[in-house]
């Protein structure tokens, strides 16, 4: 299986802590070594690294742990491939644009079946079920709106329709559009939200500690996303299976 990571905050911040443990499962402290991707927002914009060598060895991977890039919205994979080549069309995250904004898309688990596209307006590049599952997702989703709804009104859609795509198997996701992200578990995921008083962090895949009182404001809030604990010495909240939750500035909401 993959493993998901996720950043969202209220305020613009780099994930190279977490991205520095998180890159060495995959093929150095865990096996998931097939490719790996990360995507960050900027404003409006959106920058993709993807690379279909294993996270562990990748100069790319090493490129974006030394480049403290800002962002709210994160999103990075690590693959084991289950579903697809090992190539760079069936690397994650996925990225499309829906209403004018890009969106990013990244799957842990296996879908057995899958749901029938009824357009070509959001086409699979690659071979794998969980692209498949990305164009379903948004197709889904612009049938239902034409014009960009209010987060409320795309948030309680999602809903039933993430519901319907869990039938088909294994559906661990970490979805983004630049101004939340959403994150379904089906298996593992865990996620921690770090604000004031802040204090130290130990990574549980490297002997590295930072102390984020010192590099933070008493403003400042971070949610992290993983499907496994990326520090030893912090409480990170297990999700349970099914449940759907937004993150924005940095704060989870049930859906």
């Amino acid at each position: 299986m993959c493993q998901l990571l996720g950043m969202n905050c209220n305020v613009p911040t780099d994930i190279c802590f977490s991205f520095d443990g998180f890159r060495r499962r995959g093929g150095e402290t865990d096996h998931h070594a097939d490719g790996w991707g990360i995507g960050f927002f900027e404003g409006r914009g959106c920058r993709t690294f993807l690379d279909w060598q294993s996270s562990c060895v990748s100069p790319i991977a090493e490129l974006v742990r030394n480049y403290p890039i800002k962002s709210t919205n994160v999103i990075a994979h690590i693959r084991k491939a289950t579903v697809g080549r090992i190539s760079l069309a069936n690397t994650h995250p996925f990225m499309r644009e829906l209403w004018g904004h890009y969106w990013l898309f990244a799957h842990n688990g296996d879908l057995k079946t899958l749901p029938t596209l009824q357009s070509n307006r959001f086409t699979p590049v690659g071979d794998t079920d969980s692209e498949h599952a990305f164009c379903w997702l948004l197709e889904s989703l612009l049938a239902r709106f034409p014009t960009e709804p209010s987060p409320q009104e795309l948030h309680a859609a999602m809903k039933p329709l993430v519901a319907e795509l869990a039938q088909h198997g294994s559906l661990n996701f970490l979805l983004s559009n630049g101004r939340w992200l959403a994150a379904h578990c089906a298996t593992k995921l865990q996620y921690i939200v770090r604000q004031a008083p802040f204090g130290q962090a130990h990574l549980v895949d490297q002997d590295v500690s930072v102390d984020f009182d010192a590099l933070t404001t008493p403003s400042d809030r971070v949610a992290l996303i993983a499907t496994e604990p990326l520090t030893d010495n912090e409480q990170w909240t297990k999700m349970e299976a099914g449940e759907l939750i937004v993150f924005a500035d940095g704060l989870p909401t049930l859906i």
